[in-house]
């Protein structure tokens, strides 16, 4: 599984024109399902992201959102996975399929609420809008690959 989470002061998924989720000062978070990957790594990737120390506090970048008392909006993003590395298309063979991806993804989503933290999401699969103010910017890639 891969996650990438930028620090934010706003973010919102719209789909069709309508905001499906949407947050304040938190964590953007896109999330892409590996084949491989399971529940365990779901809930490493929920415990990564609440536990992260990216978000401000006072001069200094150490605090965590569960700290701070931040939001989380969470985004599903196969393109996590794609390998551009030969050619100019991109291949998408190691993300995935809908029906493995799409409940890792929403156990990320469930790890978060357990631990206390609010989290919107966007829709999986759906053509979405992504708008975000990125504070810093602060951006980090978390890869829980095991080969890495």
């Amino acid at each position: 599984m891969r996650i990438l989470v930028q620090r934010v002061s706003s973010a919102q998924v719209l789909v069709a024109a309508e905001v499906v989720g949407s947050i304040g000062v938190g964590l953007l978070v896109f999330v892409g399902v590996r084949t491989g990957d399971d529940a365990v790594v779901a809930d490493k990737a929920a415990d990564k992201v609440a536990n992260l120390r990216i978000l401000r506090d006072g001069d200094r970048d150490e605090s965590s959102v569960s700290a701070v008392g931040g939001e989380v909006l969470v985004v599903s993003q196969f393109t996590l996975y794609g390998d551009a590395r030969t050619g100019r298309r991109p291949s998408w063979v190691a993300a995935a399929g809908a029906d493995v991806a799409e409940p890792l993804v929403e156990a990320v989503v469930a790890g978060l609420r357990k631990r206390g933290i609010s989290v919107s999401t966007g829709r999986f699969g759906a053509q979405m809008l992504v708008q975000s103010v990125n504070d810093g910017p602060m951006t980090v890639l978390v890869d829980l690959d095991p080969d890495h």
